[in-house]
């Protein structure tokens, strides 16, 4: 077998409250050096040397990503100011097209089907084909329509590096405006009489930190509108759900501030809702009642997970508690129309939703909507217009398409407009998911989700995959996914461990894996890899765990605490080289994430403890299983040169095992290459390993070839 790459050992010194650590691959990090891109480029040809036996499987795979999907397909229209939207995409494209037909029966909320669309009354918004076209990568950013509905801007990235262009297009003539704002982000907003376009700037660190104010086809200068001084800040632009009021977000990771301004009025000052209080996050909607217009505001100030209140938009601080703070409900959200408000919230580690009636007088009680099923995800997916007869409901599970509703708030009908659709022999009844629950070192409950053939043996023989993330109060609900489905056919078990630092049990479940606290989330991982040996769902030779961005941490630091634990660890764009990152205020997104991991440059036992759980800086001499880290060279989120680091280090360090791979896409950023096709391959392409890792080669595929 050729050699693995081992770059050259150039030291370099960091030193930070009287610790000293030499890092011998920090070199790697000067991107435009001939020498670093050679080295990627030779790490790319090793993994592929590797990994060529598995050629065949890996074709194998992604034919059937293809060949149980619907490569012809057409969104569910949705109604918004006399027009139904909805997109298409067409076999053999990598992107959709948009598209809008009138409502010609002001009375007919039934949305239309392809065979009922009259092409001649059909109108091509924006075709991703045509605008991908002559780039190597290509991602969408935000759009807004004028409130006339005959202009559309959008933003567009093709480097990925999350520094995006705005287009706009005449929607009456075809006439088009190219990039007339360039490294911008993606949030952009016309204003309601269409003179001004709202947009957003990034500073060096790719932080979003100001707001401008651009009049189209005027020769006068931008008008910068809001800017936020506080490195530890993101900033954003949107409207409330009725649109009489811009708003402008400001936030850190715990703390958020919003500032408004009458829609009537474009040209004028911002004024804040709620000033910013350290720790406090609250999310606003405007509400109008006879008395008056109010915010509706959900917000953590009197209990961590969240509360919902109301407030006079003329004296927001004198609120009136009206869903008060639960230690078993996470209030996540509340989406007001003209006469009801849908409350989304997480209770027993499940989105849910509920409803309530607007009256003259303020709100009726809480209603919650729900549907039958074991481990169902359950959300509002929105509508178009703010007095719909139907709002979307979103319902997910692990072992059935995605199914979408049509919600009638007033009779509570559901209408199921449609089912995600699996081509060939898929049967849902194959299937089973259900919850184990894991006791931490402290006690605590770890959720998992458990999905596998019914046919799946369950007396350790089975192959597993156990994915996870625990960070940021993100959660992993429950979702279909088609190339799962490629592993379970093979006798795989698919878990997810719902560890601390996600969001899934409530407020006090992040904040328990974050900080000084953080290992809480790579102990619970570990507790749940060993508890799915226990139950007899596989056994630690063939227990593969895949994480990525953050839960590439996770992978790496529990990799670090139970190397024997694992079979393999499949590694996207992993943070492995925290401690480095945060310590550098200079790097991407640096600053706002002290309030997640703490701040090592100002505290030496952040420090420290950063250190003792950073997967790089912790490696052993020890025998540690296949390890595949896979990440992109334009990513501004997690730097290449992190997993590039951590490969060459565990390459030197281990005392067997592996292969130690490192794969990395040249013209792609954080969310990998773009083009759905493009995207298939590449899971196929993880997929092969997971399968070659975890039994005995790609010959192991009982249901499949």
């Amino acid at each position: 077998m050729t050699p693995a790459p081992q770059p050259p050992r150039i030291p370099t010194t960091r030193s930070h409250h009287g610790d000293r650590f030499v890092d011998h691959y920090e070199w790697l990090r000067a991107k435009d050096d001939d020498a670093v891109i050679a080295h990627l480029e030779t790490e790319n040809e090793y993994t592929d040397n590797v990994t060529a036996h598995l050629g065949a499987l890996r074709e194998n795979i992604f034919e059937e990503i293809k060949g149980r999907t619907k490569e012809t397909d057409m969104s569910i229209p949705s109604r918004r100011r006399g027009w139904w939207y909805y997109s298409r995409i067409e076999k053999g494209q990598n992107y959709s097209a948009s598209y809008r037909t009138r409502v010609h029966d002001p009375d007919d909320w039934e949305p239309p089907n392809l065979d009922e669309i009259n092409p001649d009354d059909e109108f091509l918004l924006l075709d991703g084909n045509a605008e991908a076209e002559g780039h190597e990568f290509f991602s969408l950013g935000g759009r807004s329509m004028t409130k006339d509905d005959n202009r559309l801007a959008w933003t567009v990235d093709t480097v990925g590096d999350e520094r995006y262009c705005v287009n706009v297009i005449d929607l009456r003539t075809g006439e088009r405006d190219d990039s007339i704002l360039t490294n911008v982000g993606r949030s952009i907003m016309w204003s309601d009489d269409g003179k001004f376009l709202f947009y957003v700037r990034v500073d060096e660190s790719w932080r979003p930190f100001q707001v401008w104010r651009h009049e189209f086809h005027a020769e006068t200068d931008d008008v910068l509108v809001f800017e936020e001084s506080d490195e530890s800040y993101f900033v954003g632009i949107g409207k409330t759900s009725s649109e009489k009021y811009y708003v402008i977000y400001s936030g850190s990771k715990v703390t958020s501030e919003f500032r408004y301004l009458e829609s009537s009025n474009p040209t004028g000052e911002f004024v804040p809702i709620w000033l910013r209080q350290q720790g406090v996050e609250y999310s606003p909607d405007h509400l109008a009642l006879e008395s008056g217009d109010y915010w509706l505001i959900v917000h953590n100030r009197q209990h961590p997970n969240s509360e919902l209140a109301l407030a006079l938009v003329s004296d927001p601080l004198e609120t009136r508690t009206l869903i008060a703070g639960d230690d078993l409900v996470r209030l996540e959200d509340a989406s007001v129309y003209a006469r009801h408000v849908y409350v989304s919230y997480r209770k027993d580690a499940l989105p849910q939703a509920g409803i309530m009636r607007i009256t003259p007088s303020g709100l009726s009680e809480i209603e919650p909507l729900s549907i039958e099923g074991d481990l169902i995800s359950f959300g509002i997916a929105g509508a178009g217009d703010f007095d719909p007869k139907y709002v979307r409901v979103g319902v997910g599970s692990y072992v059935s398409p995605a199914r979408i509703y049509d919600l009638n708030p007033d009779t509570r009908e559901m209408i199921l407009r449609r089912e995600g659709e699996v081509l060939g022999d898929f049967d849902p009844d194959d299937y089973l998911a259900e919850r184990l629950w894991v006791t931490a070192h402290d006690g605590a409950q770890i959720p998992v989700s458990i999905v596998a053939r019914k046919d799946t043996p369950r007396d350790g023989s089975a192959p597993a995959l156990l994915t996870g993330y625990g960070s940021y109060e993100i959660s992993l609900d429950p979702g279909f996914s088609i190339p799962r489905l490629s592993l379970l056919d093979r006798g795989f078990v698919y878990a997810v461990a719902h560890v601390r630092g996600g969001g899934e049990m409530g407020r006090i479940w992040y904040d328990t894996g974050k900080m000084l606290d953080k290992r809480n989330t790579f102990t619970d991982f570990v507790a749940c890899a060993k508890a799915l040996v226990d139950e007899h769902w596989t056994s630690h030779d063939r227990l593969v765990a895949e994480g990525g961005s953050a839960g590439g941490l996770l992978v790496g630091a529990a990799l670090n605490i139970a190397p024997e634990a694992f079979c393999g660890v499949l590694a996207d764009v992993p943070f492995v080289d925290p401690l480095t990152s945060i310590l550098d205020p200079s790097l991407p997104l640096t600053v706002i994430e002290w309030d997640e991991w703490g701040n090592p440059l100002a505290d030496s036992e952040v420090y420290e403890y950063m250190k003792s759980y950073s997967p790089y800086e912790t490696l052993q001499e020890t025998h540690y299983p296949a390890v595949l880290a896979v990440t992109s060279l334009n990513d501004t989120r997690v730097l290449y040169v992190e997993p590039a680091k951590w490969i060459a280090q565990m390459r030197e360090t281990s005392t067997g095992g592996g292969p130690f791979l490192l794969k990395t896409e040249m013209k792609a950023g954080h969310g990998g290459v773009s083009g759905r096709y493009s995207a298939w391959r590449d899971r196929a392409w993880e997929l092969a390993w997971i399968i070659d890792v975890a039994t005995d080669g790609p010959a192991r595929n009982p249901r499949t070839s």
